[in-house]
This record gives structure tokens, sequence and C-alpha cells, in this order.
């Protein structure tokens, strides 16, 4: 049987905060135009090994590019904090990949407990 980890409250916290700013970050990249700025549309050449186009993008309005740069901010700090947290140093090193396996699905292992 896998070993099981008592990880601690403001790491459990961090991940899940982490898991909602990387769904906002997905959310609000889906519903923006190709490019951050305007530009027009483009076809590759027909020569292209490859062919692509893309429509007129209108670029992103500006609380759209706050609200993203905000976000990337607090995804990376989350993210320090993740690995730098010093729950990490009770771990065995080899153990280490498994533990932050269970730390990004301990939602999903404490409801099927």
């Amino acid at each position: 049987m896998a070993q099981t980890y008592n990880f601690p409250e403001d790491l459990r916290t961090a991940q899940d905060e982490l898991d909602q700013v990387r769904g906002d970050l997905q959310r609000l990249l889906k519903r923006q135009p190709w490019s951050v700025e305007p530009l027009p549309a483009w076809d590759s050449h027909e020569n292209s090994w490859r062919p692509a186009s893309r429509p007129d993008s209108p670029g992103w309005n500006s609380e759209d590019q706050a609200t993203h740069g905000q976000l990337r901010v607090r995804e990376a700090e989350l993210a320090a904090l993740i690995v730098c947290h010093s729950f990490w140093e009770t771990v065995e090193p080899a153990e280490r990949s498994t533990a932050r396996s269970q730390l990004k699905h301990h939602r999903d292992h404490a409801l099927a407990a």
C-alpha cells in the first residue's frame, strides 16, 4: 500500500488556491483573442508544410491584461511557496515526487477515504 502523507493545512490551502488560480487563468485565456495586441488576420504561405491562419485580433482590453498579470504573479508566488515549504524536508528525497503528486490530488484522496 502506498504511503499517505499528513500535509500541513497551509500547504493544502496553497495547493487549493494554486488550482483555483490556474483554473481562473485557463478560463480567462479561453475567452481572449489570439493576440494581446490588435493585429490583422494572416494566412501561412501556400507552400507552408503546415497551413495555418488567424482572424483579425482586436487585442485584449486593459482590465483583462491586468487580471492576467495578477493571476500569473499569484501563480508564481503559490508555486514557490509549495516547492519551498519546509514540509518537504520531512519526506525522503526518493518519495518527494509521490508525495507531491498526492498533494496535488489531496482532495480526491480525502473524498475517497
